[in-house]
Order: structure tokens, then C-alpha cells, then sequence
């Protein structure tokens, strides 16, 4: 307490000055408008700075909600896309009025793709819906298919995997092939088997070609880069530049048809009884 007593005393000259400007101020900014004008001004600034800065952080906070929120949102859309990109599929069941494909939104957790077998690894898992042979994809084409799934997680066989060969076609032509990886080029896959009486060349879009249950028909996957005639097959090999980056994905989307385990069960019947 001393000590307070002794700073107040040394310093009472500055103290009393201050005092007094203080006083002076508030009395010229209270008499003139001008200056209160500018006052006020001045702390609008500051607080409105201010506010604004907060209002980043807590919009920084709440990204993973809007994240999640626009997820599922975008899920909704493509689901309805997909239902009613070619409607002489009857995209609705004509009985119950249940949509054939749906989009269950994840993220992806790990990502592999300095192998030759890569695997992503998904936050959602059986009890989400998610199923072995599910078609991943993202706002740019594709990503994979559901490997394994546990409880809460799912393995995917990446695209960037040379066990993945997936149907796919030149948009233009509609000519098809199969959709493999060589394992070199983390940028690039290859479309095999393509007949050589295909008109191809660069820049042409590769899409998903529908003819399985595991991807919808024409799902974006890249634009031939080249082309080259394989010298065994004597066919066409396009290779692809992809529009994903494979190494960095974020929010993906598992495609759920309901008619696969039909379909899946029809074509069986149809190999034993051959």
C-alpha cells in the first residue's frame, strides 16, 4: 500500500495533468458536434474492427459444421441427378416411390497413394450403410470402391490401385474399356481394350461407362492425355489424366443403389444355371 502511496505522490503532477486533458476533451467533444462526430466515428472503426475479427475466428470454428452441412447437401443434389439423368430407367420404384440410388456423405481419414495397391480409409462404416463393392466418388469423378467395412470405418480399393479395373467409356464415341492403373503416375490411369475403330483423341472426357452396379453412367473421370495401340491386343490404350487430385481428398460420396444385392443375386443364377 505504501508503495501506491509513494507512486501517487511522485507522480500527482502527471496524474492532475491527465486528469485534466481527459476532462477538457470530453467537455470540447460534448459542446461541438463535429467532434463528436468524429469520435464516434472513429470508435465505430475500431469496434467494428474489432467484431469483424471475431466473427473470422468464430466462422473459422464453425467451417467443420458448414463443411458437413454443404456435404450432405451436395449428397442430396447428385442423389437426384443420378435418379434423373436417364429417366427410361425408371430412376423411381413405381410401387413404394423409393429412389434406386442414394448418396451417404464421409470423409476420407487416410489416404494412401505412393503404392501400388492404395487404400483410402473412410470415418463411416456399416452401421452408416456403407457396403463391400459401394461405388466412392466426389464432386470431381471418381475415387474408388468399398473394400471392407467395420462398424464406424471403410477401407477403399483406391483407382490408384492396380487391382481396380473399372467399366468406363469415351463419353463422345461411347465406346468402352477398362479403367486400370499402371502404378507410375499418380495423375494418370488407363483406359485398356478400346477397339481401334474408335474415334479418340485428346482432350475427350472419360466417363464411367453404367454397365455394372457399382457406378452410375457417366461419372466424370478425366480427358485422354494420348493415346497408343497395345502390340498384344492390338487395341487401343488411352491414358487419362484425371480431374481428381488422388492426393488430397476430403469429403467423399458411397454410392448406395438399392437393386445391386437383385441384380448381383439374378446374374449368379444365371452363371450356375449355364
Amino acid at each position: 500500500m505504501q508503495q501506491i502511496f509513494n507512486f501517487i505522490f511522485k507522480n500527482s503532477y502527471r496524474m492532475l495533468f491527465l486528469l485534466l486533458m481527459i476532462i477538457s476533451i470530453s467537455l470540447t467533444i460534448q459542446s461541438h458536434s463535429y467532434h463528436k462526430s468524429k469520435v464516434i466515428s472513429s470508435a465505430n472503426f475500431l469496434s467494428g474492427g474489432v467484431y469483424e475479427k471475431m466473427n473470422n475466428v468464430e466462422e473459422y470454428f464453425n467451417l467443420k459444421i458448414q463443411n458437413d452441412e454443404l456435404a450432405k447437401e451436395n449428397a442430396r443434389l447428385k442423389s437426384i441427378l443420378f435418379n434423373l439423368k436417364d429417366t427410361t430407367k425408371i430412376p423411381y420404384d413405381t410401387i413404394s416411390g423409393v429412389k434406386q440410388i442414394n448418396l451417404i456423405t464421409a470423409k476420407v481419414i487416410k489416404n494412401s497413394y505412393n503404392i501400388h495397391e492404395n487404400y483410402l480409409t473412410l470415418n463411416k462404416g456399416s452401421k452408416d450403410g456403407l457396403k463391400q463393392d459401394m461405388g466412392v466418388i466426389n464432386s470431381l469423378g471418381i475415387v474408388g470402391v468399398v473394400e471392407t467395412t467395420s462398424k464406424n470405418y471403410a477401407t477403399v480399393l483406391s483407382i490408384l490401385n492396380v487391382k481396380s479395373p473399372i467399366n468406363a467409356k469415351v463419353k463422345k464415341s461411347g465406346h468402352f474399356g477398362s479403367l486400370i492403373w499402371n502404378g507410375k503416375n499418380t495423375g494418370f490411369v488407363q483406359l485398356t481394350d478400346v477397339p481401334r475403330l474408335a474415334t479418340v483423341k485428346k482432350g475427350d472426357t472419360i466417363v464411367t461407362g453404367g454397365q455394372s452396379t457399382i457406378f452410375p453412367e457417366n461419372i466424370n473421370i478425366g480427358t485422354i492425355e494420348k493415346t497408343y495401340i497395345d502390340n498384344e491386343t492390338n487395341l487401343y490404350v488411352l491414358e487419362v489424366r484425371l480431374f481428381n487430385d488422388m492426393t488430397s481428398l476430403g469429403y467423399v460420396y458411397v454410392i448406395k443403389n438399392k437393386d445391386t444385392e437383385e441384380i448381383k443375386k439374378l446374374e449368379e443364377t444365371t452363371v450356375k444355371d449355364e
